[in-house]
């Protein structure tokens, strides 16, 4: 069943009424993607942004949901990176989404795995971390400063392992409350300032100049004019353009219920034994879960839709986790598994790992003219996007204003201290920021219910609530069960929390249908 659209949203499945003739086309809808829809359409061009699939569809939804500031870059002397990343992750923070991020503190446990010589070179690492901070401008009330702490802080904020300890090192990142959502909320920045997002919509075949598209709901094909083209499919980016070549490697998370590491209130940075400067995080989550990832292995053959994590990963980041917490993990504490595929761009020089290729991005020009953005990460898609569209711009001749993105805030962001103001649901205002109220009153206009049935979890242990159920689809351009679970909402991380929510799904669409929406 696929329900109606909100009259206005250009968050729309399909490609029914879509123009045919537009300045820019964009292909993918991940989170490069809606940044470069976001940034064209804010200098003033026309933009057509199309996915063969879904909003977040791909890589970006199988992110840490971190928002890095580059510490992990200094260690592998990428100092271009590591700096972009710091600046980005502070206009994230502090701009663009301040409803969507918040500080997480990071434990580094300094145990018998930890060398004193480790200790001290992490130590500088944080501080060649803190100074990124204060190079890109971010301010010490958002990100701390690195600290250390002594044994007994430390096992007041994790169940470490004791035996061995001598203490922790503390330092700070930015969290995202979901990237999916992140992805969510650009798109739909994009489309307020005039872009026609569209998914459910293929592309067949693209040049600079011109695209050929198929209706994957009704199997009808458009061919679309444009005056530039830019391919932000990430892993696919070479079935599109063939003249880029990708070492893409997978990195794999785990989802565990909040009870298998009972005591934990932050972020714990485990060392890999036998390495230097490598770690695993435990993540806990806004929504009670927690997440442990992530592995980085190359990945060869064709690009699957949706990857899927290897049972050797798995016994990997449970033994990592492991050997730094009070009480082992074990294969039945996985609740969800996770693997997302990073898409590295190939350095050419044939041996080595993918942990060794570069973060950085690159924006390449086919042959044909199409402008392809690939690599770098999910912190810095706002500088990819500025990077693509200079490009596009460039090449295409266009007639286009200046970047604006840095200063643009993304719609339900406000500063914070207007955000802890808001009377509207604790779980609204972390997903939706000011739009929390339009979120409630849209579900109370569509289905009539109490504010006590909209807010509801839809089913024991699952948070999620029929409000924004609802709202996923008049605004957000759901189209099924599946957009709603596993985009709209992370429910489908945990295959049985899926099952006890699909009824709730299928409310919400029948609702939006049933009002005419």
């Amino acid at each position: 069943m696929t329900a109606a659209v909100t009259p206005g949203t250009r968050i729309t499945p399909g490609l029914a009424g879509a123009p045919t003739d537009v300045d820019v086309v964009v292909i993918g809808l991940g989170i490069t993607g809606t940044g470069v829809a976001l940034d064209a359409v804010t200098r003033g061009l026309s933009v057509l942004a199309v996915d063969a699939h879904d909003l977040a569809f791909g890589t970006s939804r199988w992110s840490s949901k971190l928002v890095h500031g580059g510490l992990r870059y200094l260690a592998k002397l990428q100092f271009g990176v590591a700096h972009e990343s710091a600046v980005e992750r502070g206009i994230l923070m502090e701009h663009t989404a301040p409803h969507l991020t918040h500080a997480l503190p990071m434990v580094i446990p300094l145990g018998s795995v930890t060398t004193r010589r480790l200790a001290i070179l992490t130590g500088a690492g944080l501080i060649g971390g803190d100074v990124l901070r204060r190079a890109a401008r971010t301010s010490s009330e958002i990100l701390p400063r690195p600290r250390r702490i002594s044994t007994v802080e430390a096992l007041q904020l994790a169940p470490l392992r004791t035996a061995g300890l001598r203490g922790a090192l503390v330092t700070w990142d930015g969290q995202l409350e979901d990237d999916a959502r992140l992805v969510i909320n650009v798109a739909r920045t994009a489309a307020s300032y005039g872009a026609e997002i569209r998914t459910r919509a293929r592309v067949v075949s693209a040049t600079g100049t011109q695209v050929e598209l198929r209706d994957e709901l009704t199997g009808e094909t458009t061919t679309v004019t444009a005056r530039t083209v830019v391919n932000a499919t990430g892993v696919w980016a070479g079935d599109l353009v063939p003249e880029v070549t990708l070492r893409p490697s997978r990195g794999t998370h785990l989802v565990l219920r909040g009870s298998s590491i009972p005591g934990l209130r932050t972020s714990v940075f485990a060392p890999v034994p036998g390495t230097t400067g490598r770690f695993i995080n435990v993540l806990p989550q806004p929504d009670g879960t927690i997440y442990v990832g992530l592995t980085d292995e190359p990945v060869e053959g064709d690009i699957p839709d949706v990857p899927e994590p290897s049972e050797a990963e798995i016994g990997f980041l449970l033994d990592v986790a492991s050997a730094a917490l009070a009480q082992p993990l074990h294969r039945h504490d996985v609740v969800g598994a996770y693997a997302g595929l990073r898409p590295l761009l190939s350095s050419g020089a044939g041996a080595g790992t993918t942990s060794d290729l570069s973060r950085r991005h690159a924006v390449l020009t086919s042959a044909t003219g199409v402008i392809t953005i690939v690599g770098g990460k999910l912190t810095t898609y706002r500088r990819m996007a500025q990077d693509a569209v200079d490009a596009a711009v460039a090449q295409a001749g266009l007639d286009a204003g200046p970047c604006s993105t840095h200063a643009l805030p993304l719609l339900g962001a406000a500063p914070r201290e207007r955000l802890a103001e808001l009377e509207e649901p604790a779980r609204l205002v972390r997903r939706f920021g000011t739009d929390a109220r339009l979120v409630l009153e849209t579900a109370r206009a569509v289905s009539g219910l109490t504010d006590d049935e909209l807010l509801a979890p839809v089913a024991d242990g699952v948070p999620v609530t029929l409000a924004e159920l609802i709202f996923g689809v008049t605004h957000e351009g759901a189209a099924d069960v599946d957009d709603l679970l596993d985009r709209r909402t992370r429910v489908g991380l945990i295959e049985t929390d899926r099952v006890l929510a699909v009824p709730a799904a299928e409310r919400a669409m029948s609702l939006v249908v049933d009002a005419g929406r």
